[in-house]
């Protein structure tokens, strides 16, 4: 009796180890992104893109100008400024200057704002588009949680947050 128990026993621990489903990660569902042909972007939007990279991977640090830590106002301002470009340090005045463009429109060296509170449209991230190819606008930007990185308007999250472009140069 005690050896069919643990036989019994060992049965059903073995079994109910295994679980009766399988799950497969789902892929985060991306946009495409119209766009028409962009012109050929100047060598100063490209050397602003350049400097903009070589903070890639930089901690995210709220006021923020240097490699020790930036936010995404900072970087902008800090790449514009790199090429005797005075820009407005705040977002928030960021969004008002420059001219206004279509999202269609955009090229290498514009400024691409978002929206990423919940339940908000009012502008409180900024980033600088990198490149530009039919169904997608990369840009790079300071992310609170990952610091400095290149993202994607065709990913979902920023997909849904872009608010407006605006063009410096």
């Amino acid at each position: 009796m005690k050896r069919s128990l643990s036989l019994l026993l060992l049965i059903l621990l073995v079994s109910s180890c295994k679980s009766g489903k399988s799950y497969t990660a789902k892929k985060q569902p991306t946009r495409t992104i119209e766009v028409n042909n962009p012109k050929p972007a100047s060598n100063e939007a490209k050397a602003i893109v350049n400097y903009a990279m070589t903070f890639d991977g930089t901690r995210y640090k709220y006021g923020g100008t240097t490699k020790r830590g930036m936010d995404c106002s900072g970087l902008i301002y800090t790449s514009f400024k790199k090429h005797n470009i005075a820009l407005p340090r705040t977002t928030s005045d960021l969004k008002s200057t420059g001219d206004w463009i279509d999202l269609k429109e955009v090229n290498v060296g514009d400024l691409v704002f978002f929206a990423t509170k919940k339940n908000s449209r009012k502008v409180n991230h900024v980033g600088i588009v990198t490149n530009v190819r039919t169904g997608n606008v990369e840009f790079i930007h300071a992310s609170s949680s990952k610091g400095v990185m290149v993202s994607s308007i065709a990913e979902k999250y920023w997909y849904f947050a872009f608010v407006q472009a605006r063009r410096i140069l």
